[in-house]
């Protein structure tokens, strides 16, 4: 591997995510002069349109002025009606080894596209959820320890500090035994006339599979239990382009204790709603004397704001109750006239990069190995070794919601698998 102190960083997928979290992150770490930084940022979407979007912007335009990223395909030699599927396999394989690659393409495309980076000896920062079967996720973590490359996943929610908090305080005995936990996350009802409707669709994922992955991880990472079974419910509606998807999903997972949890999530959150989603968690414990609880408020957060105006881009309200704790673009000095990332889709991110760039920096295979072996047991960050229980729970998930709900019961051991109680 070259050593790079400011590795190249190739981003695969030019959606929402890349736009409002990663982009500006790696941005922001791309004008750090002291260490912590990156070098060029290369950009490849399926068609130039993400790009010049993203290129117009002008959350990014203000927060970061001047900077810029090279784009695949060209959009000054690319006709706007061009579409390029498999672009991104020239892009990844003219990266330089050991350099950082990442992925945030629809949940379906992440196994090739991940498949691709790792043949071409890239570290890979990944949205949720890696992949959407186990054997992938197995296949996935020996590619990249065989060659000493970090995968790491973005389960952003691990680093909001309220559930860092709980994480600590539940292995430290202060919650006694997770018993039930209810969860929501319902995205705005206008996600329906964005690119979800070309591929958040019955036959490729659901919206539990999109985000109510991140409660099952979080639960998971509280608690330190594994699930054991899951029953998913969907209901199939219809997008605006005439095709359908599980907009609305019901689920219960139960864990190795005993304990259960339900998650709602649904593309259906008023246009209108103060919020920019509805999403919470709570979880009861059972202690020797008495119950416990924790008790999140991800709906709101304690801010509301009353506006001139409502703002330009879909679901702005005058009044709001937005978020800060997420991600946001704030003026704190130091930035050359831009603007800084925070929140915990921030953070996420950049502990992702700055692991990539850790193994990036070592040219000894075996110490790059041990560096990885380091991040799978401190399990802050989600690694396809120390998170793999989400690919089975996905995998349930899929298959119990396209068979009316049906109880898929996960079997661990040597060949972990999931079949139909």
């Amino acid at each position: 591997m070259m050593e790079q102190r400011r590795p190249v960083v190739t981003v695969i997928g030019g959606g929402m995510i890349t736009r409002t979290q990663l982009l500006p992150t790696l941005y922001h770490m791309q004008r750090q002069e002291n260490g912590g930084g990156i070098g060029e940022i290369r950009m490849c979407a399926l068609d130039t349109k993400p790009i010049l979007e993203m290129r117009r912007d002008a959350a990014l335009q203000n927060g970061f002025p001047g900077q810029n990223f090279v784009a695949f395909p060209d959009p000054a030699t690319t006709k706007p009606t061009e579409s390029f599927p498999e672009l991104y396999r020239e892009v990844l394989k003219s990266a330089p080894k050991g350099s950082i690659a990442v992925v945030a393409v629809p949940d379906h495309f992440h196994y090739s596209v991940i498949k691709a980076g790792l043949e071409n000896d890239l570290h890979l920062c990944v949205v949720k959820p890696l992949v959407l079967k186990h054997a992938q996720a197995q296949e996935i973590e020996k590619m990249a320890r065989e060659r000493g490359l970090v995968v790491g996943v973005d389960y952003h929610k691990r680093f909001d500090y309220r559930n860092l908090m709980a994480r600590k305080d539940y292995r430290s005995g202060k919650f006694g035994n997770f018993r039930l936990a209810q969860a929501h996350l319902h995205e705005p009802w206008y996600y329906r006339d964005s690119n979800f409707q070309n591929w958040c669709t019955c036959e490729n994922s659901d919206m539990f599979t999109y985000v109510g992955c991140h409660y099952v991880d979080l639960v998971a990472f509280i608690t330190g239990l594994r699930p054991v079974s899951v029953s998913v419910y969907g209901i199939r509606d219809k997008y605006p382009n005439g095709r359908e998807g599980f907009l609305w999903t019901d689920a219960r997972v139960v864990w190795d204790n005993g304990g259960c949890l339900s998650i709602a999530n649904a593309i259906g959150y008023p246009n209108a709603g103060a919020g920019g989603n509805s999403q919470g968690l709570v979880i009861w414990g059972q202690g020797p004397k008495d119950a416990t609880l924790v008790y999140h408020s991800d709906q709101f957060r304690g801010v509301k704001h009353s506006n001139i105006e409502s703002g330009s881009d879909p679901g702005d309200t005058i009044y709001s109750e937005p978020n800060p704790d997420y991600f946001r673009l704030l003026d704190q000095g130091g930035a050359g006239g831009g603007l800084v990332p925070v929140g915990y889709g921030h953070r996420s991110v950049e502990y992702i990069i700055d692991a990539c760039r850790q193994a990036g920096a070592i040219a000894s295979l075996t110490e790059r190995q041990k560096l990885i072996k380091q991040f799978d047991a401190e399990g802050i960050m989600a690694t396809p070794a120390n998170s793999a229980y989400n690919e089975l729970v996905v995998e349930a998930g899929r298959l119990s919601i396209t068979n009316a709900g049906r109880e898929v019961v996960i079997d661990y051991g040597e060949h972990p698998s999931v079949r139909f109680r």
